[in-house]
């Protein structure tokens, strides 16, 4: 007997497939993990194409090139197919509010935003003072209080993606198949 291909009641609707916070940050870790050899290689073609001997030389110039490295890297990922490589593994997708493709503008918007989980919690460790643990502490509970953000939002969204109009939504999710039947061959 041959399978065929799902019906549409065993489709889930893109807003009913949110993933969940441990989904998430799996993808991040792998997405923080695959960021480390990125940077490092734009880091060394910066050094090596500047000749930079010593760390603290240049270092306002290699902050700027990372960050656009950083930048263009997201952006591109997002706007060409809503995933990057971490997405694809997990099995996550970017998409707009009404399940549209993400424009450029868009996932400049949302890559912006998304500093939040980071940039408010290291402006008051340095406006504080913060020396040794507390210069940890102070950006971890920044973190820690940016993810529970998805409890403020109906659907489950980050509120980076809430301002920006956008959703994640869990591809694994959206089609799967009925019962123990097998739609692929």
């Amino acid at each position: 007997m041959i399978s065929s291909i799902p019906s549409i009641d065993t489709i889930v609707s893109p807003s009913s497939a949110t993933p969940s916070l441990k989904r998430r940050f799996g993808s991040m870790m792998y997405e923080a993990m695959l960021l480390f050899g990125i940077l490092f290689v734009s880091g060394l073609i910066f050094s090596m194409l500047l000749q930079q001997r010593n760390a603290l030389y240049l270092r306002h110039g290699q902050q700027a090139w990372l960050f656009l490295v950083l930048t263009a890297y997201f952006v591109w990922c997002w706007s060409h197919g809503g995933q990057t490589l971490a997405m694809k593994t997990w099995r996550l997708q970017l998409v707009n509010k009404d399940d549209s493709a993400i424009t450029v503008k868009n996932a400049l918007i949302r890559y912006l935003l998304a500093w939040l989980w980071f940039l408010p919690g290291l402006v008051v460790a340095w406006a504080l003072g913060a020396h040794t643990w507390m210069l940890a502490i102070i950006p971890v509970v920044n973190f820690v209080l940016w993810s529970m953000t998805i409890y403020l939002d109906p659907q489950r969204q980050f509120l980076h993606d809430r301002l920006a109009g956008t959703k994640l939504i869990n591809m694994a999710e959206i089609a799967k198949p009925e019962g123990k039947r097998r739609w692929y061959h």
